[in-house]
């Protein structure tokens, strides 16, 4: 097994190689307004680092947000078309649940909550029994809509840094980490889980919409 796992819903550019046992090499950087300069660089420089190349992947793993419209679709047109190009898989999972096992990995057990920065005074979030098991589904919300359920654990993620006020033990990670990513799908491969298709989970409406009492002038 030779996962290659990215992740670009937040505003870390990441990429890690697993080998189904320890990640083999990984590449963090934190810039939310250069995910479609920084990607395929740090794929580079990871499979180099590795002495690897491309057709020696047997999957992809992409986290598919919750996130921003325009930082999202770039790890996800990657994956996708790496996994089409190669003839792999590739393997969706959500980006919170990416950082849930991360918090794991750091000594969190549960319940705690995760929340990133989804812009507009909003968090993306959701609560975790522990590293491994989401209490419902994530969304979006203002984080003062949100304090009573999020009082009294602990938060990981950038949102959480954000908004101390409401998430009062904020702890790391703060951002995400493709090698937890990856480390989660092998995880769920060896457990014969299901994963969710490579598409994007936006849970609102892009910015860019048609104007209202918007004129189209077609020829006469």
């Amino acid at each position: 097994m030779l996962l290659l796992a990215v992740d670009t819903a937040t505003p870390a550019v990441t990429v890690a190689l697993h080998d189904g046992r320890d990640t083999v090499a990984e590449s963090n950087q934190v810039d939310a307004r250069r995910h479609g300069e920084l990607l395929l660089p740090s794929v580079d420089r990871v499979l180099a680092e590795a002495g690897l190349k491309l057709d020696a992947l047997t999957g992809i793993v992409v986290g598919v947000g919750p996130g921003p419209y325009t930082g999202l679709r770039v790890g996800l047109a990657t994956a996708t078309t790496f996994a089409a190009v190669l003839g792999i898989p590739v393997h969706g999972l959500c980006t919170l649940d990416g950082l849930a096992y991360a918090a794991g990995a750091a000594g969190i057990e549960g319940p705690f909550t995760v929340a990133t920065d989804a812009r507009r005074k909003e968090v993306y979030w959701a609560r975790y029994e522990d590293p491994l098991t989401r209490v419902g589904e994530p969304a979006v919300d203002r984080p003062a809509d949100i304090a009573e359920q999020v009082a009294g654990v602990p938060a990981v993620g950038q949102g959480a840094r954000l908004y101390p006020q409401v998430f009062t033990d904020a702890r790391d990670p703060e951002h995400q980490s493709a090698a937890a990513l990856a480390a989660l799908a092998a995880h769920r491969l060896e457990a014969g889980l299901d994963f969710l298709p490579p598409a994007p989970l936006y849970l609102r409406r892009p910015d860019a919409q048609v104007p209202k009492n918007y004129k189209v002038v077609t020829p006469q």
